[in-house]
């Protein structure tokens, strides 16, 4: 693989456009937070997209150094015609009206996006490749879940067959079993193995070999009807729903909360994510990583990266009644108070 820091052999117009994706919980925002802290990478265009009712990852991403683009409009995969390609074309424009400067793209898929039409935006296009050029597919594997991941969900494996990388998350929890890597190799036995601990930066902004991407989009099954753009193939059942309120949470209370839902609803709980507002931590907003039945230590952040202080959960189920985590915190809550001594209070 040839990695590169700079713009292709193409020209010092072209800009490379890098895509990470990944299962839902494996990692993705960490890696790509770890990498841009590198000043080598300072000058790089994030397109964020979230499969969710509310964006947050761009809060847990950004820093001032990057131009960050958010996308909301569900899955990037499905709607790639109309946002990827229109917001690539609206970032070259005003580059080339020096409104903004770039040398690179990074593009964090949601963790349920078929990368096939993406890549097919990207390699036909004539508008995108104008300005961009395709960059390294990295895909990062959950070393906890994977192998289940990989029976249950069509998206996990086109991720994998897809990648030019594949990069081993949460090793520091677990060894990647031999028959994980065994697997990974079955479905794309020319990717390279790493681990998100240890991937060098310029390994997600390498420049692509299109011809080997065009032969693993050709290999892969079909799946739809026929169209110079894949059609994406979702998991059925999936469903994304967001807990909001305004006021304070018991830190106590949030901890029990997160254990009731990884006991009674682990194997259910696709992803859950969100910052937090905690009680006895005004302005210091905890952030929220779960994947089945783990949980993550809660990060506490500095301050809110925006004006908006409310707590926000999202959650990406299969078959949780949407009403239920929110109906969990408020009674959770009320037993905190009671053995407290405090008084209750309204739910909002």
């Amino acid at each position: 693989m040839h990695a590169s820091t700079c713009p292709d052999e193409r020209g010092p117009g072209f800009r490379p456009v890098s895509i990470v994706t990944g299962f839902l919980g494996s990692g993705k925002t960490t890696l790509i937070r770890r990498i841009l802290r590198d000043p080598a990478f300072a000058s790089t265009a994030v397109i964020v997209n979230e499969f969710g009712e509310i964006g947050l990852d761009h809060h847990l991403i950004a820093s001032s150094d990057e131009t960050l683009l958010a996308l909301t409009t569900g899955c990037l995969c499905c709607a790639v015609r109309g946002d990827l390609v229109a917001t690539l074309l609206e970032l070259q424009s005003r580059r080339e009206a020096g409104e903004v400067t770039y040398e690179r793209v990074l593009i964090e898929t949601s963790g349920l996006a078929d990368p096939a039409p993406i890549l097919q935006a990207l390699m036909a296009d004539s508008g995108v490749a104008r300005g961009h050029t395709l960059g390294t597919l990295l895909t990062v594997v959950d070393a906890v879940h994977a192998e289940a991941t990989l029976d249950q969900h069509p998206e996990a494996r086109r991720q994998v067959a897809l990648a030019d990388c594949l990069a081993f998350s949460k090793t520091d929890v677990t060894r990647p079993a031999d028959s994980l890597r065994e697997r990974l190799t079955a479905l794309n036995p020319t990717a390279d193995l790493l681990t998100t601990g240890v991937v060098p930066p310029d390994a997600v902004f390498s420049t692509a070999n299109p011809v080997a991407h065009r032969s693993r989009l050709a290999s892969l099954p079909a799946t739809g009807a026929r169209s110079p753009f894949i059609r994406a193939k979702h998991t059925d059942g999936v469903d994304t729903f967001t807990l909001q309120r305004d006021r304070l949470v018991p830190a106590l209370a949030l901890t029990l909360l997160l254990q009731a839902l990884a006991e009674h609803c682990g194997p259910r709980l696709l992803r859950v994510k969100g910052l937090v507002g905690i009680e006895e931590m005004p302005g210091r907003p905890a952030v929220i990583h779960g994947v089945q039945h783990v949980f993550s230590a809660p990060e506490f952040l500095e301050r809110w990266p925006s004006s908006d202080h409310t707590t926000r959960l999202v959650f990406i189920t299969r078959d949780v009644p949407r009403h239920f985590p929110a109906r969990l915190l408020d009674a959770i809550e009320v037993e905190v108070r009671e053995e407290l001594g405090q008084p209750r209070r309204t739910s909002r």
